[in-house]
Formats: C-alpha cells, sequence, structure tokens
C-alpha cells in the first residue's frame, strides 16, 4: 500500500495530514520521500519537500519508521528518494551513510534475486529503499527509482484515461507505482482562491474508487502494482488497497479446491 509523505497542511501544498506512524498503522507501505537540503543552510539537515519544507528532518522521521519496524518484525516498506534539491555529492554521500546506519541489516539489497515475503522474512529484511541519483550505484542497499504512472490532471476522467493508456501499454519490469493524484494547474488555482488539493480529491473521489475498485492485482499484463494516493487518513484508500490484495486469496483459494 501506498502513500506521499507527511506534508504540513497548507491549500494546494498540501497531501497528507498524519504522521508517519499513523500512516504506517494504518497499513501504509509505499513512501515517496522528496529529499531537500534548504538554502542557505550551514547544517546537514534535510527536510522532505513538495513546494514547502516539513518542520521534521527527514532522519528525525526515517528514525520513527526504524522504531516501527523494530516492533513489527513481519512488516516490508518500500521508501522512494528522490528529487534531491539543493544536494551535491558530499551531502548525498552523508544522507546515504546515514540511512545505512539506521536500517543496517534491515536493508534488501538490490543484488537479492528474488523478492517475495517469505525470503524477504527469512534474510530479516524489512526495508527496500529506492534512490533516484547515480550515488547510488555505488551502494547495492540502494535500489534504482520506482517508475511513477502520474497523469498531472485535474479530473478523475482525464486520470483514469491516462491509467488505462500505461495499462493497456503492458507492466514493466519489477515495481511500477500507479498514481491516484490530482493536479492543479496555475491557471485553476488562480480561478478557483477557495478551493485546495483536498477539496479537488474530495470532489472527484467516488469515480476514483469506482475505479480502483474494478481493478485487479497480480502479475497479469493490466494487473496493478503500486497504487499511490492522496488524503488516505480520510479517504479509505487503505481498506481499498487491502480489497484488491484479497481478490488473490480467493483466487488461490479457489485454485486449490479445483486442483483437490
Amino acid at each position: 500500500m501506498v502513500d506521499h509523505t507527511v506534508l504540513s497542511e497548507l491549500s494546494y501544498s498540501s497531501f497528507q495530514d498524519k504522521s508517519i506512524e499513523e500512516q504506517l498503522s494504518m497499513g501504509i507501505r509505499f513512501f515517496d520521500l522528496r529529499v531537500a537540503h534548504k538554502q542557505n543552510d550551514s547544517s546537514c539537515d534535510l527536510y522532505f519537500t513538495h513546494v514547502i519544507y516539513t518542520h521534521l528532518t527527514v532522519l528525525e522521521t526515517l528514525l520513527s519508521v526504524a522504531i516501527w519496524l523494530k516492533s513489527h518484525p513481519k512488516e516490508i516498506v518500500i521508501l522512494d528518494c528522490s528529487h534531491f534539491e539543493g544536494m551535491d555529492d558530499r551531502c548525498h554521500e552523508l544522507f546515504i551513510f546515514s540511512l545505512k546506519k539506521l536500517f543496517a541489516s534491515k536493508l534488501c539489497p538490490r543484488t537479492e534475486s528474488v523478492l517475495t515475503l517469505r525470503s524477504l522474512w527469512a534474510s530479516g529484511y524489512q526495508v527496500i529503499l529506492t534512490y533516484d541519483s547515480q550515488c547510488a550505484l555505488r551502494h547495492q542497499e540502494l535500489w534504482p527509482d520506482i517508475p511513477y504512472h502520474w497523469a498531472d490532471q485535474r479530473t478523475a476522467q482525464g486520470l483514469i484515461s491516462y491509467l488505462d493508456r500505461n495499462k493497456d501499454r503492458g507492466r514493466p519490469d519489477g515495481f511500477f507505482v500507479s498514481g491516484l493524484n490530482l493536479t492543479a494547474d496555475k491557471g485553476y488555482i488562480l480561478t478557483h482562491p477557495k478551493e485546495s488539493l483536498r477539496t479537488l480529491t474530495y470532489s472527484n473521489w467516488e469515480c476514483l474508487k469506482n475505479w480502483l475498485e474494478e481493478q485487479i492485482p497480480g502479475s497479469q499484463s493490466k494487473s496493478l502494482n503500486i497504487i499511490a494516493g492522496d488524503f488516505v487518513g480520510t479517504l479509505p484508500l487503505c481498506s481499498l488497497v487491502i480489497a484488491l490484495n484479497q481478490k488473490l486469496l480467493w483466487k488461490d483459494s479457489s485454485s486449490i479446491k479445483k486442483i483437490i
């Protein structure tokens, strides 16, 4: 299950209003982490950003993830680090060193040939850490960036058409993300000053919900893999994704009955 990282709530810059521990407890297992170093900041502190900066640093937030994982040894998370605004090579290396120290043996190396829950449990791996930078090539603990199908659309109809076109092209190798994230361009924002991404998402939610309920999980060419969404604390995205996973359980159960 998926989500964007926690950001302060502010009109069109708002995406989540739950702490990362709350999101984990809700069932979210994918985090889109957009990392930045503030301009003119003499420290090495990094923050999450999407128009605005978070109050907590990246490492403070990820420490909470590490603590949560320690008390939930069978849970697996995917941390997708990208953007890296204002970061040079030295900043990258310091950050990567801190990540490796923080998660240590919980990091699943990209050399792992078989990725199943059983294989991850057997090896004690709990974190798949992707890193969208050439610096990652020197570290086998870091995976390449995950393709993100982002529609850049303001309406549910436009977003769904985009995702359906991608499904028709066939699935990428490995992980990929289907984003249910709506986007408002500058023209729309200027002409709708009393609205926000929250109200935009809510007004389109029923249509997005209906489309999501019809999707099929699994390894088929038109199956979805990771599903990303905004405002999951107040919209029932988690329960919908869990219901999709249960389709696989029902399918496996039916196959066993037929064999017997």
